[in-house]
């Protein structure tokens, strides 16, 4: 699995290169949405996860488990996580089997690659010199916290309501000009990343729960 300062080389090789590059992340919210009527019943994942409609899927529908899987399949880099519990782990396995995804042709990282950026210091140098679009509800804080640390952000694209508004985020994403998107949108980022990457040409980075933490204080740039 590749470490913080590798994936930070990866990310700085293709920003140089002007490369497509997604890097997207798997926690429970993600493997659950995926378990839903294929490896679990659909009412025991509404059981253990309550929180699905909060992240961005009212429901999980084959049609989003397909966009998910399809997400994953084709990313560049896939964080998965460390924790062998059994909606993390536990999960991960089964659901790729059952979607016919081989993990060992996956480029992998760990699920916490962001807060592993941020916690190896190498947040800002990823971001310095680049132009940086902003998405999910705590871009605008982001924003002028990022800016305050000299970084250029060039977009801003705020809450994103769901698996549905994927095509109006990608609309208006296609509409800034930008090196790197910092993506904070729950599960619909895992698709959002993968899309911008492979339909932009751009970097994509699932930011996650880091862009909260961040805004509230919890963690310094």
């Amino acid at each position: 699995m590749s470490s913080p300062h590798e994936m930070a080389g990866h990310i700085v090789a293709a920003l140089d290169a002007q490369r497509p590059l997604s890097v997207v992340r798997l926690g429970d919210g993600e493997l659950l949405t995926l378990a839903a009527d294929t490896v679990l019943p659909g009412q025991e994942v509404q059981e253990l996860a309550p929180f699905l409609p909060y992240a961005g899927v009212p429901c999980s529908t084959p049609d989003i488990r397909a966009m998910l899987a399809e997400a994953i399949q084709s990313a560049d880099w896939v964080g998965v996580p460390i924790s062998r519990a059994p909606t993390f782990q536990g999960l991960l396995f089964p659901v790729l089997r059952h979607f016919g995804i081989d993990w060992s042709r996956l480029k992998l990282t760990s699920s916490t690659i962001n807060y592993s950026l941020h916690q190896s210091g190498l947040v800002l140098p990823l971001l310095q010199g680049r132009r940086v679009l902003l998405i999910g509800s705590q871009a605008p804080e982001l924003a002028a916290l990022l800016h305050n640390r000299g970084i250029h952000v060039t977009g801003i694209i705020g809450s994103v309501a769901g698996v549905m508004d994927i095509p109006r985020v990608m609309q208006q994403t296609a509409e800034h000009a930008f090196d790197i998107a910092l993506v904070a949108a729950g599960i619909p980022a895992v698709i959002l990343c993968r899309r911008i990457a492979g339909e932009l040409g751009k970097v994509a980075l699932d930011f996650g729960h880091l862009a909260d933490k961040l805004v509230t204080g919890e963690l310094q740039l």
